[in-house]
């Protein structure tokens, strides 16, 4: 393929600096734009460290992607396994895997963390194996679980501010997590019980912007969170590891990057053309795509076109590819399709033949 190379600025609103910089409270810190999974800020982020109930957010995924959430989960001894934060279900007890979930991720439940497991996979050790196989395929590189719930007593699940990053980014795609973690107030009852779960993710509350996340503490790890917000038509999360004042900082973080972060249409379906005399006016991309960067940063953005000169080698209509690089790297690519153009006289001899049957 022929290589062109595009440079383009974009013409972006003036916005003014602000004196905040990111936290310095926390060990560890990332900042991601979870539509572009874009990092825009982090701090030790590769740090291997324990998580503690952040983990649950990889025990809901792996749950709800089971298919099985409207299924009525019958609890029964595993529950005693998950001492600590509970929601203090007990064996007999019936509920769906989805009422279960909203335990899990609500009131941190390390009860419901368990038996989530049991069911799904019939036993903890395999459904754990599907945590870490889940974690690899969406390119979490320095995770590792051994359990559902992340007590880090007998072991101890180690992953890093990136990571999580990720994982969050993942998981908030998924319209049944996104409704579980955005929940205020989940009221529940059982054959046994009733319930009233209030989300300890207290930004919920106390931040409007807040789409949801998840606490976590314990001793070794200190405090973990992982939150979730979206403003402007911008979609964020942070990740803290042992962040003292980690609401706070998150609240405080969410502020700088949606006073100074803007999403751009980079790419416009709608008005794609390029400046080739064998293709222009005859191209097309099927997809618009947007990028989040600061003003300042506009001029690390710029497209790299290339094109299939000889028609011969043109296979579905792709003449190329246009990619959207950032600071000279690739972070994404689209396909450049043909334009089907129709012979007009055999796009008139059809016409007439339809005018006759009617």
């Amino acid at each position: 393929m022929k290589k062109i190379l595009f440079y383009f600025t974009l013409l972006l609103i003036l916005i003014p600096n602000n004196v905040f910089a990111f936290s310095d409270n926390a060990h560890a810190m990332t900042v991601i734009d979870t539509d572009t999974n874009r990092i825009l800020y982090q701090k030790n982020g590769d740090d291997k460290n324990l998580i503690a109930s952040i983990t649950k957010i990889m025990t809901a995924i792996v749950a709800i992607e089971s298919g099985k959430m409207n299924d009525i989960v019958i609890v029964d001894d595993t529950v005693f396994k998950g001492y600590g934060s509970g929601i203090y279900i007990k064996p007999g007890e019936e509920m769906t895997l989805l009422d279960m979930t909203y335990g899990l991720m609500l009131r941190s439940g390390n009860d419901a963390a368990m038996m989530i497991a049991k069911y799904v996979s019939g036993d903890i050790d395999k459904f754990v194996e599907s945590m870490n196989d889940k974690a690899k395929n969406i390119g979490m590189k320095n995770t590792k679980f051994c359990n559902p719930h992340g007590l880090d007593e007998e072991c101890e699940n180690i992953s890093t501010s990136n990571d999580m990053a990720i994982l969050s980014s993942y998981a908030i795609q998924n319209d049944i997590y996104r409704q579980i973690v955005g929940t205020k107030t989940y009221k529940l009852t059982t054959n046994k019980n009733t319930y009233v779960w209030n989300n300890k993710n207290k930004l919920i509350r106390t931040y409007k912007y807040t789409t949801g996340g998840k606490t976590g503490f314990t001793k070794k790890a200190r405090r973990t969170l992982v939150t979730n917000a979206s403003k402007n038509n911008l979609n964020i999360s942070i990740v803290t590891l042992n962040d003292g004042n980690d609401f706070d900082d998150h609240k405080d973080t969410y502020e700088y990057v949606f006073k100074n972060y803007n999403k751009y249409k980079v790419l416009n379906k709608d008005n794609f053309d390029i400046d080739d005399k064998n293709y222009k006016g005859q191209v097309y991309i099927e997809n618009d795509y947007y990028y989040t960067i600061k003003n300042s940063e506009k001029n690390k953005l710029k497209l790299d076109i290339k094109l299939e000169k000889d028609k011969r080698k043109i296979k579905d209509n792709i003449v190329g590819i246009v990619n959207v690089l950032f600071d000279n790297k690739v972070v994404h690519t689209e396909n450049i399709y043909l334009k089907v153009i129709k012979d007009k006289k055999e796009e008139g001899f059809f016409k007439k033949l339809l005018g006759w049957f009617k």
